[in-house]
């Protein structure tokens, strides 16, 4: 996949430790927190160590969404099959309502789709983050499923709530 890719706004680049003092307040905010994988994060070392790369075959790929250079959130995507990808994404709470999730979330997905090849892109959600599902349906994603009980998380067992998107239904949000 691409090192670098930019929207109209935003420019993003491989995620890297260097970013964890500017997403901490992501990964320390409990209410955000409260849909990811694990708890908020207490301290400047623990975002620090999640942001290490990793050598682990077929991993997500992550990139920092920057804004006049800064990190302001992430984007990523794992392959999970030929033509089949999930992503996920995550945007400092500051910068929420500016529609920068939105622009980030759909260059990638013009990404997965121009330059991957994927026929399929699909996201894992929470079924009470009602934020993100109302993003990625904006963004044409369907409601496909519901996993009960699929995730053993901080907060407790949860279901998840499978949205996805084929590329034949991709239309990039500028266009209407």
């Amino acid at each position: 996949m691409k090192l670098t890719f930019d929207s109209e706004r935003l420019w993003m680049r491989p995620l890297s430790t260097d970013d964890a003092e500017a997403l901490h307040d992501a990964y320390r905010d409990v209410d955000l927190m409260r849909w990811w994988s694990s708890a908020p994060h207490a301290d400047l070392a623990e975002t620090r160590a999640y942001l290490m790369p990793r050598k682990v075959p077929d991993a997500w790929v992550s990139w920092a969404i920057t804004l006049d250079g800064a990190a302001i959130g992430t984007v990523s995507a794992h392959r999970r099959r030929p033509g089949v990808y999930e992503i996920g994404y995550l945007l400092v709470r500051r910068y929420w309502g500016q529609g920068y999730a939105r622009e980030a979330v759909a260059r990638l997905i013009d990404l997965l789709i121009a330059e991957e090849g994927a026929r399929r892109i699909f996201a894992d959600t929470d079924p009470d983050n009602a934020g993100s599902i109302a993003l990625l349906e904006r963004l044409g994603f369907r409601r496909e499923g519901l996993l009960r009980e699929e995730w053993e998380t901080h907060i407790g067992i949860r279901d998840t709530l499978l949205l996805g998107l084929l590329a034949r239904e991709w239309r990039c949000p500028t266009e209407g």
